[in-house]
């Protein structure tokens, strides 16, 4: 029987055959874990090998992509720019819609959205000050994340936006958003991270970024995009606190035991119980100097530019609205996994087959 590496480039190339993308683009991109059902071999989900800093990323890094990877470090309220950090409590981005209006819930913007950032000079949007009214980041042996609140709507969230989930993964295998790339510092030299996933709506965000390694896809995983932050990732998200912890790792998200949960199930099991944290610094805030003033944002003392930028008008959410403790998505996939361009094989008795 062929290895896995063998079998992962044979599949490559078929993909690349049968959809016309660039051979070398995705064996240079993606690395391949094999998915097991009652040990057969039903396909790969997409893991990757380092490839871009900020520094030598393209301006595109994925077909269809609407904004850019050459940020720049200028501030621009009005960037396209496509890249992430999650570094800690005062430095690190969230997706969101590039433009206000009601037609932006993250559901239609999802492919689109841009990255706006606690911290200035990575080129992208800054989050103004005051919109976050709590975060809650932690370090553990295998992620980082960011969890808390807020009045969103300043990051062009319609008001009333339960929200939904970004991720590297989407339906066609490109990102959600379309080449959104994600780097940090957290587990040495800035590195690209290839798992990840970000929940958001008008009122609360969860982030994590997983440590590059076999085990990031299980840390990271993106099938579960109805269930909201809390059920993903247990944490505090308690409003009045700025925070960095380290912590423990706690339990992959859908995994109990020997079992593993799958969306639509007749019975969704709880979330895990938050992992415990130590250690914890306090902040007394996070900021940048943009200041939100009525429906505009305003560059304050710290910024580098004077720039200004219409903003959404602030609303309380609307009935209906974001639980604080569940964020949902409105997407219209459900994918279990992410194969090469669905390219699937079963391995059974040494035999290969192409379905």
């Amino acid at each position: 029987m062929c290895s896995n590496i063998h079998l992962s480039i044979f599949l490559t190339r078929q993909s690349a055959r049968m959809t016309g993308v660039s051979e070398s683009y995705l064996l240079a991109r993606a690395h391949p874990e094999p998915i097991l059902e009652h040990g057969i071999y039903m396909g790969f989900i997409a893991t990757h090998s380092a490839t871009y800093l900020p520094s030598n990323a393209p301006n595109h890094s994925e077909q269809g992509q609407s904004g850019t990877n050459q940020c720049g470090t200028g501030l621009n309220q009005t960037s396209n720019c496509q890249n992430a950090y999650l570094n800690s409590a005062a430095d690190w981005c969230i997706w969101s819609p590039p433009e206000p209006g009601p037609g932006s819930v993250i559901g239609n913007t999802e492919r689109i959205e841009v990255a706006w950032c606690i911290k200035n000079g990575t080129g992208a949007r800054l989050i103004p000050d005051g919109t976050i009214s709590g975060a809650h980041f932690v370090q553990t042996p295998d992620f980082v994340q960011i969890t808390g609140v807020g009045n969103l709507t300043f990051l062009n969230i319609p008001a009333g936006d339960t929200g939904g989930e970004l991720d590297p993964h989407g339906q066609d295998g490109l990102g959600n958003p379309i080449g959104g790339l994600v780097f940090s510092s957290a587990f040495g030299q800035l590195q690209e991270i290839f798992e990840w996933t970000n929940f958001i709506s008008d009122t609360q965000f969860c982030f994590r970024a997983c440590k590059p390694g076999p085990m990031a896809p299980t840390w990271c995983q993106h099938i579960y995009d109805v269930m909201g932050c809390a059920w993903n990732m247990p944490a505090n998200y308690d409003a009045g606190v700025f925070e960095n912890c380290k912590g423990d790792s706690g339990e992959p998200m859908g995994i109990y035991g020997a079992s593993t949960f799958h969306q639509g199930e007749p019975t969704t099991p709880s979330a895990h119980p938050a992992p415990s944290s130590s250690s914890c610094a306090s902040l007394s805030t996070i900021g940048n100097g943009l200041v939100a003033t009525g429906t505009t944002t305003s560059a304050g003392p710290s910024a580098t530019s004077s720039g200004t930028s219409a903003g959404p008008t602030l609303a309380s959410p609307a009935s209906g609205g974001a639980n604080p403790t569940a964020t949902n998505h409105a997407r219209s996939h459900n994918a279990a996994t992410i194969t090469f361009d669905l390219v699937y094989v079963i391995l059974v008795g040494g035999a290969l087959a192409l379905l």
